[in-house]
């Protein structure tokens, strides 16, 4: 399964999944709630630092996500600097211990699959849809 829809990139550059999600199954607990991302998600920050993204809210529809559906993410957010040509993030997406994601994107490149260009600044809304396969192997940790 190849997880580089653009919208994805961007908000989980400085953001970790970290309550389980339906559809990898276990029951995981954010231990520090200052970390949540606003909105109806499960995304924590992964730390507290300085970012150049805002983010001041992201929702996905449905919450959890569900195997074999379209999974609509909805994220406002504010840009405090501006994104030039040649910007990339470092994206890690891990469930528990484990690293789902590790990977370097161009951000601008991405961004053209949201009707997006560089520069990026100021406050942005982006809605993506995403199929989700239908099949999803159950995983099942615990904190």
């Amino acid at each position: 399964m190849k997880l580089t829809p653009t919208l994805l990139t961007l908000l989980l550059s400085c953001v970790a999944v970290s309550n389980a999600l339906s559809l990898f199954g276990g029951d995981q607990h954010v231990l520090d709630e200052k970390l949540d991302v606003p909105g109806d998600n499960p995304l924590t920050y992964c730390r507290e630092e300085d970012h150049i993204l805002d983010i001041y809210k992201v929702d996905l529809e449905p919450n959890p996500p569900l195997a074999g559906k379209t999974l609509t993410i909805k994220a406002h957010g504010n840009f405090t600097e501006d994104v030039e040509e040649g910007a990339y993030i470092v994206l890690q997406v891990k469930y528990g211990l484990i690293r789902l994601i590790n990977q370097k994107a161009d951000l601008c490149e991405q961004m053209k699959s949201v009707d997006e260009e560089c520069p990026l600044s100021g406050e942005k809304t982006i809605t993506k849809e995403v199929d989700l396969p239908k099949e999803i192997p159950p995983v099942s940790l615990t904190r």
